[in-house]
C-alpha cells in the first residue's frame, strides 16, 4: 500500500460565495450537471403558453461559463434559436440553445448572461456528478421498507420512525379479505416496500421494478457499491442487492407451498396515518393468481442471475428454485384471474396479453438462467405475440417485456431467427419518428421527447423507460454506427429530470442540500403528507426525504367531482410538459395524479440514471482537472494551499483552486475540529491522527469515538473535541491509496 499524508494547519481556508447576479430560473440546465463527455446544452426559454407567460426574457447575444469559485470566465458562446425561433407547444416557451459541450474540465460552474446580468443554477463537470444523486433516489427505497425500523444513523433524524404495520391484524398475522374471520388462513406478510403513497403491497406492481433493479445491477456493477448508508451498509454486499432483497424476501413470504403467489396485503379502504408507524389500520391479502405467479417467476430467475454473479450462490439457489416452482404452478393453472373482491385499493391484475408476457418474460428469464430448452421453445413459439414484435414497435409503457426480448438476443443458444427477429424490430422503432429522427431532428426543445398521448399519469416514468429503449440500443449493440447519438439521446431524458424542462425543476424531493438549487418540495404520501412537518422541504419542520421521484407532468389531471374551488392552474389548463404542480394536497384536489411516487418510478429512474454514473478513482480525478507531469503526483500541491492531491481528492475539494473549501474546520470557542471526507473515493482510505509535537510519533485516533458516519450524507464527517485541559496537540489527516 502507497501512503501519503499532509499537516492540515489549524484555520479555514476562504470560500468564495456564489454569484452575486440574480438566478435567471428560464435559464434550463442539469443542476447536478454533466459527464465530461457528455452533450451539455441550456435551454433558455421565454415563454409565451401557460402559467409563466406572463415572464419574458430576450437571452443575450453571447452567454459565458464561469468558475462557481473563482468567477472566472472559461467558455463563451452564442446561443442558437431553436426551430427558427417558433414556439415549442410541448412547453408553450421560445427557446434558444446554449452548447457548452466543448468544456470538459472537470469543476464546479455557472452560466452568465452579460446583457441581462442573470445568470444559472450551479452544476458540476465529472465523472461522479451523478452519485449524490443515485444514493440518495437509492435510498428512497430504505424509506419505503414496511415493517423496518428507521432508525440513526441510517435514517437522517428528521425521517426516523418505529416499524410500521406490526401490529394486531396487521402483516404478522395478515387475513385472507374475502374470509377475514378464518384464523387458520393467517399469513405473515411482513416486509416488502410500500408501493408509493400508500402502504399497500402489490406482487405485479413489483414486477416492473425489480427487473429495472436487477438490470441497474447487471448493466453496470461497479457503481453499486456497499456504502449507501442502509442497516446491511459494509456486509460485503453491494447495497442495491441488500434492498432488492428485502422485497424478495416478502415475495417469498407471499409465495405458498405449491409455487402459486398471493396478490397483494392492503387496508381494504383508503386507511393511512403519519408517520407510517402510527397506521393502525387492519391489512388484508388476496389469493394468488396467474399473473402475481408468473411475475415472481421471472423476477426470481432474474434474480437467480444476478444474486448467483454477485457470489450468493445460496440465494440464487433458493431463487431459481422457487422461480421453476412458480412456472410450474402457472402452467398448470393459466387463467387464475385475480378479482380484487373486498379491496377498494388498485386492482393489480392486468389484462389477458398482460398475463401472457409475463410468462414469455418468465420464460426468457428461466431460460436465462437454466439453459433449459423447454423455456427456450416456448419463447420460440411466443416471442411474435409481443406487441414489439407484432407491431414493430417499442415504447415505454411495455418495457419490461422489451428488456426482456432484449435479453434473449444476448443468450448464448438462443434461436437465430428469434434473435435477429428481435433485433430488427428494435431498429425499426428506433428509426420511427419517436426515437432516433426525434433527437437528430430536434423535435423537442428540452431534448427529451415523447409525444403528448405519453404524457401521463406517471410520464416521469415514461421519460425514464423512453431514455432506456435508447441506452439499450448501446447495451445490445444494436446499430453501433450511431452510438454517441443514442447515448446523447438518452442522457437528454437524464437532464430533463434533472432540471432541463420548462418547469426548471429537477424532479427529485428535497435535493436542495445534495446538488440541485430548485427540487421538488412536495409529494402526495401518507407519510409525508399534506398539514403534517414532512409536508414542505422549504416551509415544514421535516419536509420529505431527499430522492423521491413524483410522477410528473400530467395534462390528463382531473379534481374529483366533489371538487368545487377555482381551476388547479397548473397542472391544468397548461402545455404537456407544463401540467405539474408542486403540491400533496388530497382528496377532493386528487395531487396523487401528478406528485404521487411509486417505486416502479424511482426503479425506472434509478436504472437510467445508473447507466450514466461512473466510478471514481484517482487517476480519472487527476486527468479531468487538467493535471500532468509532476502536477498529477498523488503528493504534489499544484495550487499551493497546503493539501496536496491526495487529500484534495479524498475531501472533494479542487486541486487548482486555493479558495476551494478546507476539509478542516475548527471552532474556536468549542474547541472542536471537523473534518470532511467525500464518499465514493473507494480507493481512498483515511486516518485522523495527533501527536503532541511535530517531532513526536502520530498516533491513530480510535474510529469509534471520533467518526460520528451518517449514512445519509454525502460525506463522512469527523469531529474532536477537545476540552481547556487538554495540552496543545497537532492534528492530521492521512490518506492511503491502493493503486
Amino acid at each position: 500500500m502507497k501512503t501519503h499524508f499532509a499537516i492540515l494547519l489549524l484555520l479555514v481556508l476562504p470560500s468564495v460565495a456564489a454569484p452575486t447576479a440574480p438566478v435567471q430560473p428560464l435559464i434550463a440546465l442539469d443542476q447536478f450537471g454533466y459527464l465530461p463527455d457528455a452533450r451539455k446544452i441550456a435551454v433558455l426559454a421565454d415563454p409565451q403558453i401557460g402559467y409563466d407567460s406572463a415572464l419574458a426574457y430576450a437571452p443575450g447575444p453571447t452567454f459565458e461559463v464561469r468558475r462557481w469559485q473563482t468567477d472566472a470566465v472559461v467558455f463563451t458562446a452564442a446561443p442558437v434559436s431553436w426551430n427558427n425561433g417558433a414556439t415549442h407547444l410541448q412547453s408553450g416557451n421560445i427557446v434558444k440553445w446554449f452548447d457548452f459541450t466543448a468544456l470538459t474540465t472537470w469543476g464546479s460552474y455557472y452560466i452568465f448572461d452579460p446583457a441581462n446580468n442573470v445568470c444559472s443554477h450551479r452544476f458540476d463537470i465529472g465523472d461522479d456528478v451523478y452519485r449524490v444523486p443515485l444514493r440518495h433516489a437509492t435510498r428512497v427505497f430504505f424509506y419505503q421498507r414496511s415493517g423496518f425500523a428507521k432508525t440513526v444513523p441510517y435514517a437522517d433524524p428528521r425521517w426516523t420512525d418505529a416499524p410500521s404495520h406490526l401490529g394486531p391484524n396487521q402483516d404478522l398475522n395478515c387475513r385472507l379479505v374475502t374470509d377475514p374471520g378464518n384464523a387458520s388462513l393467517s399469513k405473515n406478510l411482513s416486509g416488502g416496500w410500500f408501493d408509493a403513497g400508500d402502504y399497500n403491497k402489490y406482487v405485479n406492481f413489483t414486477y416492473g421494478t425489480l427487473h429495472d433493479l436487477l438490470f441497474a445491477w447487471q448493466h453496470n456493477p461497479a457503481v453499486w457499491t456497499d456504502d449507501f448508508g442502509i442497516p446491511e451498509s459494509g456486509n460485503g454486499i453491494p447495497d442495491l442487492l441488500d434492498e432488492i432483497k428485502w422485497e424478495l424476501d416478502w415475495l417469498k413470504r407471499m409465495q405458498q407451498s405449491n409455487g402459486s403467489v398471493l396478490s397483494k396485503v392492503s387496508v381494504t379502504g383508503f386507511e393511512g396515518n403519519s408517520p407510517a408507524s402510527a397506521d393502525t389500520a387492519a391489512r388484508r391479502y388476496g389469493a394468488a393468481s396467474t399473473s402475481s405467479t408468473l411475475s415472481v417467476a421471472s423476477v426470481f430467475a432474474h434474480a437467480a442471475r444476478v444474486f448467483a454473479n454477485a457470489g450468493q450462490a445460496a440465494e440464487s439457489a433458493d431463487l431459481l428454485s422457487r422461480a421453476e416452482l412458480a412456472w410450474t404452478w402457472a402452467n398448470a393453472n393459466p387463467a387464475v384471474v385475480y378479482s380484487n373482491s373486498g379491496f377498494s385499493s388498485a386492482n393489480p391484475e392486468g389484462s389477458t396479453y398482460d398475463t401472457e408476457m409475463r410468462k414469455l418474460t418468465a420464460a426468457i428469464q428461466l431460460y436465462a438462467a437454466t439453459g433449459n430448452t423447454v423455456y427456450r421453445t416456448y419463447v420460440d413459439a411466443n416471442h411474435a405475440n409481443a406487441h414489439a414484435v407484432l407491431w414493430y414497435y417499442f415504447y415505454p409503457f411495455e418495457t419490461t417485456t422489451q428488456d426482456a426480448l432484449m435479453e434473449y438476443t444476448s443468450l448464448a443458444g438462443a434461436t437465430t431467427s428469434v434473435k435477429n427477429l428481435i433485433r430488427s424490430r428494435k431498429q425499426d422503432s428506433m428509426n420511427g419518428g419517436e426515437f432516433l429522427p426525434a433527437f437528430t431532428g430536434k423535435t423537442d426543445a428540452y431534448r427529451a421527447y415523447v409525444k403528448d398521448a405519453d404524457y401521463v399519469w406517471g410520464s416521469n416514468r415514461v421519460k425514464a423507460h423512453q431514455g432506456l429503449i435508447f441506452q439499450a440500443q448501446r447495451t445490445y449493440q444494436v446499430d453501433p454506427a450511431n452510438a454517441i447519438n443514442y447515448r446523447d439521446a438518452a442522457a437528454g431524458f437524464i437532464h430533463y429530470l434533472h432540471g432541463t424542462n420548462p418547469n426548471g425543476l429537477v424532479y427529485l424531493t428535497h435535493m436542495n442540500d445534495h446538488g440541485a438549487e430548485k427540487s421538488c418540495n412536495e409529494i402526495y404520501h401518507t407519510w409525508f403528507g399534506h398539514g403534517t412537518v414532512y409536508d414542505n422541504a422549504i416551509t415544514s419542520a421535516k419536509g420529505p426525504p431527499p430522492g423521491y421521484l413524483p410522477g410528473g407532468p400530467n395534462p390528463t389531471f382531473t379534481p374529483d367531482a366533489a371538487y368545487s374551488g377555482p381551476a388547479i392552474i397548473p397542472p391544468n389548463g397548461q402545455p404537456t410538459q407544463k401540467s405539474y404542480l408542486d403540491w400533496n394536497t388530497s382528496y377532493p384536489q386528487n395531487s396523487w395524479q401528478v406528485t404521487e411516487p411509486g417505486i416502479y418510478y424511482q426503479a425506472a429512474y434509478l436504472r437510467l440514471l445508473s447507466t450514466f454514473t461512473r466510478p471514481l478513482t484517482y487517476q480519472n480525478w487527476a486527468a479531468g482537472h487538467g493535471l500532468t507531469g509532476d502536477d498529477a503526483r498523488e503528493t504534489a500541491d499544484p495550487d499551493a494551499d497546503g493539501i496536496p492531491n491526495l487529500q484534495e481528492y479524498a475531501t472533494n475539494t479542487h486541486p487548482l483552486l486555493t479558495t476551494s473549501s478546507t476539509p478542516l474546520a475548527i471552532d474556536p470557542a468549542t474547541r472542536q475540529l471537523t473534518f470532511s471526507i467525500a464518499r465514493g473515493r473507494t480507493d481512498a482510505g483515511t486516518l485522523i491522527q495527533s501527536s503532541a509535537t511535530l517531532l513526536d510519533a502520530w498516533g491513530n485516533l480510535p474510529n469509534g469515538t471520533l467518526w460520528t458516519d451518517l449514512p445519509a450524507d454525502d460525506f463522512r464527517t469527523a469531529t474532536f473535541q477537545e476540552t481547556a485541559n487538554d495540552p496543545m496537540r497537532f492534528y492530521r489527516l492521512k490518506v492511503t491509496r491502493t493503486p
